[in-house]
């Protein structure tokens, strides 16, 4: 049985790899949770590549419905047909537009299918795919067609913990949760990017990133993929480290901050800490 062990561009821990593993011993899918920007949606991707299989994703969004993945019937061009007399509309098949989880039971060697931020979608949402995912197959009412996945699937499943996931869905699920990266970690990150980037920059930026996560009140912590962001910024504008080092009480806020604050709360948070400071100080 093939075995996840993460890939050269993908730095997974110990016990996210076994937690894969698990899930695909035990051919259940995945749930994997964690703040935004910890890798999760990333993760399918490095999974599929790193076991050779395709991937096929699913976007989740607010008015998803469960039946979109399987398949919609298009009543509205059968009507249009039927008015024109198309020869076509004698047969109801014509009709049927086939989701990505029908794709996914379709394909030749199963695939990596990723239900990406299934938390966005209605409370009902991972119920009404229970039974689909669990057998793996759907019957079709229009056509009368039993479709059955040719093998059983990879599956992995992410959320941002918007809203809490019903409890017969997640007994069918292995769980993970991904945890921020540890210091040592992000530095693997960065290298698996940046490979050989001055350490002194690496070091005064994870410095900067990791005080900025711990301040109070911040409505969104920067995370791994702003962190690179703002690590290719640094250094395309050849920021020196000295400058990240800085004590200056008017230089609290980040050069080329608008990769790391993403909003205005959190802008004027950190305005309000430089004035406090400087006011402390006599500045």
């Amino acid at each position: 049985m093939a075995r996840f062990e993460g890939t050269e561009s993908y730095v997974a821990t110990e016990d996210l790899r076994v937690a894969v593993n698990a899930a695909i011993a035990l051919e259940r899918p995945l749930l994997v949770k964690g703040e935004p920007g910890t890798g999760k949606t990333v993760l399918a991707q490095e999974v599929a590549r790193a076991l050779g299989k395709r991937l096929i994703p699913w976007h989740i969004k607010s008015t998803t419905k469960a039946q979109q993945g399987l398949y919609e019937y298009d009543a509205v061009s059968r009507l249009r047909d039927s008015q024109l007399s198309d020869a076509k509309v004698h047969d109801i098949a014509n009709y049927i537009v086939k989701g990505r989880v029908w794709e996914a039971f379709e394909a030749e060697d199963a695939p990596v299918l990723l239900i990406d931020e299934i938390d966005k979608a209605d409370i009902e949402f991972p119920n009404d795919l229970l039974l689909e995912l669990d057998r793996m197959e759907f019957y079709v009412y229009e056509t009368r067609q039993l479709v059955q996945a040719r093998q059983r699937l990879i599956v992995l499943i992410t959320s941002n913990n918007e809203k809490e996931l019903p409890d017969a869905f997640l007994r069918r699920c292995f769980f993970h949760y991904i945890r921020f990266p540890d210091r040592a970690t992000m530095e693997a990150i960065v290298e698996v990017h940046f490979p050989g980037l001055q350490q002194r920059l690496v070091r005064e930026a994870l410095n900067v990133f990791y005080e900025i996560r711990e301040v109070p009140g911040l409505k969104k912590k920067p995370s791994t993929s702003e962190l690179l962001d703002w690590l290719k910024l640094l250094m395309i504008e050849d920021i020196p480290p000295e400058t990240l080092r800085s004590k200056d009480t008017g230089k609290l806020i980040p050069p080329l901050y608008g990769a790391l604050l993403k909003s205005e709360q959190d802008l004027h948070l950190f305005e309000r800490l430089a004035f406090l400071h400087r006011r402390e100080r006599g500045g």
